[in-house]
């Protein structure tokens, strides 16, 4: 065996090792918030999203340009409406998913229908289910999401930037007096969270206390009694559109309430709100300086 011939083995072992090590390095494997590990076998190219709020969250993790299906009423950033839709985070079109030859969906656990994401899992599509509860929740999906897409340093940014301004908030408002809350999803039937929501969360970082904390269900559905008994000091509704005031005014024929009697009946832009997305800081602000014009009525 000469040692030209050993020398050119020993480069060829290093080629194949070069070229494996990074791929093996590349493989993604995270739990997502259904308790599923997910594999990828590189960082995703090809995303789609069963949720709004994914989409944001997707574009705050810097890997919007991954995006190449959405679903309806994903609209923020612009850049999302430009993007094919797949259906509502309710009912998918898995044809149109398959067309699309997505790498990976990132879903909605609790929004998207099982029978929807077994499809999915059926057709071998590798599916990360998200499931925010608490405002810490954001932070950690943005980093998440850019550890499955390869995006880690803008993901951190944005996680970052999220987490700090959370925790100034947190420290102005949650040590104040505690004022009670009902928060209305909406009215016809009337709906609220319980205290594992992601709202919920935004109340206690604003000093509230949401007076439905204790119920079953994540949003419950109760009656005016339980209101009425609960006599909460500020009653607030999520609007899509912040203008109309049609899910508080019933309230008014209730004036021994004590929000109404004290005219403390607010809204709050719901896509703030509903969504855990970084846009939901707005939201933690809007409903900061509302439970704080309680206070100041004291």
């Amino acid at each position: 065996m000469t040692a030209g011939w050993r020398a050119s083995r020993f480069a060829a072992l290093a080629l194949l090792f070069l070229a494996a090590g990074p791929a093996s390095a590349a493989t993604v494997k995270l739990a997502d918030d259904g308790g599923r590990v997910v594999v990828l076998p590189a960082p995703a190219r090809r995303i789609v999203s069963l949720a709004p709020h994914a989409t944001e969250l997707i574009f705050a993790a810097g890997a919007g340009d991954r995006l190449v299906g959405v679903t309806a009423y994903s609209d923020y950033p612009a850049a999302a409406r430009k993007i094919p839709q797949v259906g509502s985070y309710g009912k998918m079109d898995a044809e149109r998913i398959l067309a699309l030859k997505p790498d990976l969906v990132i879903g909605w656990k609790s929004g998207n229908s099982a029978a929807d994401i077994a499809t999915l899992e059926r057709l071998r599509i590798p599916v990360f289910l998200t499931e925010p509860l608490r405002l810490d929740d954001v932070p950690r999906l943005i980093k998440t999401i850019g550890e499955l897409a390869g995006t880690q340093p803008d993901a951190a940014k944005s996680a970052d930037k999220f987490s700090d301004e959370a925790d100034a908030l947190r420290r102005r408002y949650s040590g104040r007096r505690p004022v009670r809350v009902f928060y209305e999803i909406w009215h016809e039937p009337l709906l609220t969270v319980n205290g594992a929501h992601f709202i919920s969360d935004i109340i206690a970082a604003c000093g509230g206390r949401n007076v439905f904390a204790g119920a079953r269900n994540l949003v419950p559905r109760i009656s005016a009694e339980s209101v009425l008994a609960a006599n909460p000091e500020a009653i607030v509704g999520g609007g899509r559109h912040i203008g109309k005031r049609g899910l508080l005014d019933g309230w008014r024929h209730y004036p021994r309430l004590a929000a109404v009697s004290r005219h403390h009946l607010f809204l709050v832009n719901a896509d703030l709100i509903h969504r855990p997305t970084p846009r939901t800081l707005d939201g933690v602000r809007q409903m900061c300086e509302q439970i704080e014009r309680v206070r100041l009525s004291d």
